[in-house]
C-alpha cells in the first residue's frame, strides 16, 4: 500500500468530499482547511466560490487560478410509495455508467447508502435488451419499504445523491484513482499555488478560487470574477486523455504523464494568443513538459471569466484525466505537479508592465 504524503492526504480529502453543483459546503471546506495557511484572506462570493487572496506586491496585477468544487452527481426528485427514490441528473452524465453503482445520498440526518437500479434485463423483450436504459427509467434503492420510511431516514427531494467511490493509489504509484477529479485536482493545483508563491517574491496579486456550479453553466466563474476583477486567469480542470484502447490521435491527443495541457480551444474560450505564447514560452525555457489540445465540446471556468472586467485575457491549463464524469476517473501525478509548477513560474515573471505587454499586442 502506498505511503500516503501530505499531498496525497490533501487529494484523498478533496476527492473524498461530497458537493455537486449547488452544494459545495463540504468541499468548500476542505479546500479553506488546505489554503488558509498560505494566505492573507479567505472570502465567499454571494453563490458560495471561496476567494483566497495572496498579495506578492500590493496594487500589482490580479492573476486568478481557478478550480471548480463542484462534481457532477445526481438529485432526488421524488420518492416512491414503495421507498425507491426518482432522481434527476446534476451535470453531464452518460446512461452506461450508471447503472449497479453505488451512491451516497446526503441528507440532514447524515449519509444513507444506495445503489442506482433499472427493470432488470432477465424480463425484458430480446431487442430492448440490447439498447441501453434511459436514465429517466432508472431509480435508486435504498433498501427502504415505504415511503415512510425512507422520509424516517431524512431523504428528502432536493436531496444531493453522489458517486460513493475512496481514493485509490495504483500499483504504479503515479497513477491516482478518484471520484469528482472533474475538478478537484483544479482546487488542488490552485492550493499548490499559493502554497509555493508564499516563499516567492512576484509582482502581482494572486487569487486561489474554489468556483461553484461550473458542471451546470460556469456560474461561480462569473460571480467570482465579479469580485476579483482579475487581469490575468487561468482555469485548471480535468482534459481528455486520448491513450487508452480505440482512441486515435484525432479523436484525442492528451497523453497521461506527458504535462499539462495548453487548450487551444474549446466550445466556451478561444484561448488568449498572448497568454498562450508566454505560458508556453516560460515552459520552453524551463523544459517543463506541456501539450496542445482543443476540444470541440464542452467548456471551462476560463470561459465564463474571460467574458468578465471588460475581458480577461485567460488560458485553460488542464490534466489529461480518463474516464471523467463517471464514479471514477484515472490521473497521473507528474502531470498535476507540472501544472502547478508552470503557473508559479509564470505568475513569478509577470508584473504590471508584463500583463499590459500580453493584454494589449
Amino acid at each position: 500500500m502506498a505511503k500516503y504524503d501530505d499531498t496525497l492526504t490533501m487529494l484523498k480529502d478533496l476527492t473524498d468530499a461530497n458537493g455537486i453543483p449547488g452544494n459545495e459546503r463540504a468541499v468548500r471546506e476542505v479546500m479553506k482547511k488546505y489554503i488558509e495557511p498560505h494566505v492573507e484572506e479567505v472570502t465567499t462570493d454571494g453563490l458560495g466560490s471561496l476567494i483566497a487572496k495572496k498579495t506578492g506586491e500590493a496594487g500589482g496585477p490580479k492573476i486568478m487560478v481557478a478550480g471548480h468544487l463542484d462534481e457532477v452527481g445526481f438529485m432526488v426528485t421524488s420518492i416512491d410509495d414503495k421507498g425507491f427514490l426518482r432522481f434527476q441528473t446534476v451535470g453531464g452524465w452518460w446512461g452506461q455508467v450508471m447503472l449497479a453503482q453505488r451512491v451516497t445520498i446526503v441528507t440532514r440526518k447524515g449519509d444513507v447508502t444506495g445503489v442506482i437500479g433499472s427493470k432488470p434485463p432477465h424480463i425484458l423483450p430480446a431487442e430492448v435488451r440490447k439498447k441501453p436504459v434511459d436514465i429517466k427509467d432508472m431509480f435508486i434503492d435504498i433498501g427502504a419499504s415505504s415511503r415512510d420510511e425512507a422520509k424516517e431516514w431524512g431523504i428528502r427531494p432536493g436531496d444531493m445523491v453522489v458517486p460513493y467511490f475512496e481514493f485509490t493509489v495504483m500499483n504504479n504509484e503515479k497513477m491516482l484513482l478518484a471520484k469528482a477529479w472533474d475538478n478537484r485536482i483544479g482546487c488542488a493545483i490552485a492550493i499548490d499555488v499559493l502554497k509555493q508563491l508564499k516563499a516567492q517574491d512576484h509582482a502581482n496579486e494572486v487569487y486561489g478560487v474554489g468556483t461553484v456550479q461550473e458542471e451546470v453553466g460556469l456560474r461561480g466563474a462569473r460571480t467570482s470574477a465579479q469580485v476579483i476583477k482579475p487581469d490575468i486567469a487561468f482555469g485548471v480542470d480535468v482534459g481528455i486523455a486520448g491513450d487508452t484502447p480505440g482512441v486515435t490521435e484525432k479523436e484525442a491527443q492528451g497523453k497521461m504523464g506527458a504535462g499539462p495541457q495548453i487548450i487551444l480551444y474549446d466550445a466556451s474560450m478561444v484561448s488568449h494568443k498572448g497568454l498562450r505564447d508566454f505560458v508556453t514560452d516560460v515552459a520552453d525555457e524551463l523544459n517543463i513538459p506541456y501539450q496542445f489540445d482543443s476540444i470541440a465540446g464542452g467548456g471551462t471556468d476560463s470561459g465564463a471569466i474571460h467574458m468578465t472586467n471588460g475581458g480577461v485575457p485567460s488560458l485553460s491549463i488542464t490534466i489529461a484525466t480518463r474516464y471523467i464524469h463517471s464514479h471514477a476517473a484515472m490521473l497521473h501525478r507528474d502531470d498535476y505537479e507540472n501544472a502547478v509548477k508552470l503557473i508559479v513560474e509564470v505568475i513569478k515573471r509577470l508584473d504590471r508592465k508584463t500583463v499590459d505587454k500580453i493584454t494589449f499586442e
